[in-house]
């Protein structure tokens, strides 16, 4: 029973993975116009289904490098596998709540957080709780490069910086290159490379964050005893990743689609064009070396490079202020939450717990969606004038967009 509500839960994670992150692919095409909203969600989600099956680097990190549930001899931690893995298996449910709670906050407020970071941070605050702070595979196997530190916590640090500074020389050449070319030409030639470079970086995402919940699901099948190979992915795994992370990705997740596509920069297609390429290099490129980092992340690094890499663009540092704090504060708040869960879990007890802390998360989900709903965003008013006297979640809806 406790295993069912892990993989429920789990692909309900990834579904919220899906439409929190569809901006970080297609934001800027359809801020500019390139493609049109529903287009681009429905190109995106179809991407993300094919890119799941490409690689699976990031969920073997995911179901080795987070929890430790070996001992130092390679044996099995008789305390996590007990009872059919009841103890691990608990940690897991309280930490995917913890992430899918604090997913459907920022969304809720137009933030574009990582919904990695949501993940690892309701995953390493349940274990916290639950075995201790030695329960954390802080350094893997003693390499700085391994475990949480090494493949979550650097690669967050790490990555949007990069992606910035390639938008912005990517960027910054675009425009010296093409200074005496008409205008019209460099604008719709610009639109179609965007439709190219976002649909690589849908499949990167697919690479990417598809794969975490793949990770989480056969760590929890471990603890169940129903997989043993820590070397690869049962493939019904895959399958069901793949299509809840493509299903979340069609619903779009309007609210941070606005926020990153309007509210940091006013994108033209050239800087649309070099933002969305560099994300998809960093991207692809930490999916084969099996970096969990934040797709977030490194789409608004790409985003702002764009912004510093045209000359006299304006970039809207207040709301990229608020990301950051919203990047800072994720780890530890989805901790908490995470924390929060397995004590009230582990008070109540064995499945009568799971079920407790299953039940919490849908009334905290079905709320905030209530709320969502008093200032609705959707692909009729997402490419509304941006205010900037205006929080993010609450868009000028002008009359007859029939988004009222």
């Amino acid at each position: 029973m406790i295993l069912a509500l892990v993989v429920v839960t789990a692909l309900g994670f990834d579904f919220t993975n899906g439409f929190h992150d569809t901006a970080n692919a297609m934001a800027t095409s359809i801020a500019t116009r390139a493609l049109r909203p529903k287009t681009a969600v429905a190109l995106s989600g179809i991407l993300n289904l094919i890119g799941a099956f490409l690689s699976v680097e990031v969920a073997l990190t995911v179901s080795n490098a987070v929890v430790r549930i070996q001992n130092p001899d390679g044996t099995p931690k008789e305390s996590l596998t007990a009872d059919g893995g009841t103890a691990l298996l608990l940690i897991v449910l309280a930490g995917l709540i913890g992430g899918i709670v604090w997913n459907l906050f920022t969304w809720l407020l137009g933030l574009p957080s990582s919904s990695s970071h949501a993940l690892f941070g309701g995953l390493v605050g349940a274990t916290i709780a639950g075995l201790g702070w030695a329960g954390v595979n802080w350094n893997g196997n003693g390499s700085k490069l391994d475990g949480v530190v090494g493949k979550v916590i650097l690669p967050a640090l790490i990555s949007p910086v990069i992606a910035g500074v390639v938008a912005a020389v990517g960027t910054w050449l675009i425009y010296k290159l093409t200074v005496g070319v008409a205008q019209r030409f460099t604008e719709n030639g610009f639109r179609w490379g965007q439709i190219g470079s976002a649909s690589l970086v849908s499949l990167a995402h697919g690479t990417n964050d598809a794969q975490k919940t793949m990770g989480v699901i056969t760590l929890a099948l471990i603890a169940a005893g129903d997989w043993t190979d820590t070397g690869n992915i049962p493939f019904w795994v895959k399958a069901s990743c793949a299509v809840a992370i493509a299903l979340g990705t069609y619903l779009g997740g309007w609210r941070i689609i606005r926020t990153l596509g309007k509210g940091l920069v006013e994108i033209a297609p050239p800087q649309g064009m070099a933002a969305e390429s560099s994300s998809a290099a960093v991207i692809l490129a930490s999916s084969h070396l099996g970096f969990a980092l934040s797709t977030t992340h490194v789409a608004t690094g790409s985003i702002l490079g764009s912004g510093v890499g045209k000359p006299g663009a304006q970039v809207r540092w207040r709301v990229a202020g608020r990301m950051v704090a919203a990047w800072l504060i994720t780890l530890p708040a989805a901790a908490v939450v995470g924390a929060l869960m397995w004590y009230l879990g582990s008070f109540v007890g064995g499945v009568a717990g799971a079920v407790v802390i299953f039940a919490l998360l849908l009334v905290l989900a079905g709320a905030m969606w209530l709320r969502s709903r008093v200032t609705p965003v959707d692909h009729n008013n997402v490419n509304d004038e941006w205010d900037g006297e205006q929080p993010a979640d609450e868009p000028r809806v002008p009359a007859g967009t029939g988004a009222a």
